[in-house]
Order: C-alpha cells, then sequence, then structure tokens
C-alpha cells in the first residue's frame, strides 16, 4: 500500500514538472493547500478520491489516466527490481 501512495505522489509530482507548474500552481489550480500537495508528492498523507479528482482535474487528467500512471511506474519499478535480481545471481 504504501508503495502506490509513493507512485501516486511521483506521478502527481511528474505531471506537476511536465506543466511547469510549482507546487502551489497546482495547489491553487486544485484548491488545495501548497503544504498539502507537497506531503501528496512525497507520499506523505494518502490522499481521499475527492482530492485525487481535484489533482487530475487540476493536470488535464482523468482518474483512469492517472491510476494508470500510477501502475505504470509501479511496473517499471517492479522491472527494475527484477533486472537488478538477475544481475546479482
Amino acid at each position: 500500500m504504501k508503495a502506490f501512495v509513493e507512485d501516486f505522489g511521483v506521478t502527481i509530482r511528474q505531471l506537476r514538472e511536465g506543466k511547469g507548474w510549482s507546487q502551489e500552481a497546482l495547489a491553487e489550480r486544485a484548491d488545495l493547500n501548497r503544504s498539502y500537495v507537497g506531503e501528496v508528492e512525497r507520499g506523505r498523507v494518502i490522499p481521499s478520491i475527492v482530492t485525487a479528482h481535484k489533482l487530475a482535474a487540476a493536470l488535464d487528467i482523468n482518474m483512469v489516466g492517472l491510476l494508470l500512471r500510477c501502475e505504470q511506474l509501479e511496473q517499471s519499478r517492479l522491472v527494475r527490481r527484477i533486472n537488478l535480481a538477475a544481475i546479482a545471481c
């Protein structure tokens, strides 16, 4: 569960940075507190589904797309772990 929360935060940060926005700009667009956005990006809080929807809408992505990006990040981490394990053998 913790890994998914961290992947969600990384995904939010990547999307925000891709738009060239500060955390403050995203927070304003999503009607959230800037420090809370920072906590989400660091994976320190578990956002509600309403908050996730606000972030997705602010980033101009639907919830399915946002969650798909989180899953893709998780899969890429899994592949890297498998590759590292194969190298170690």
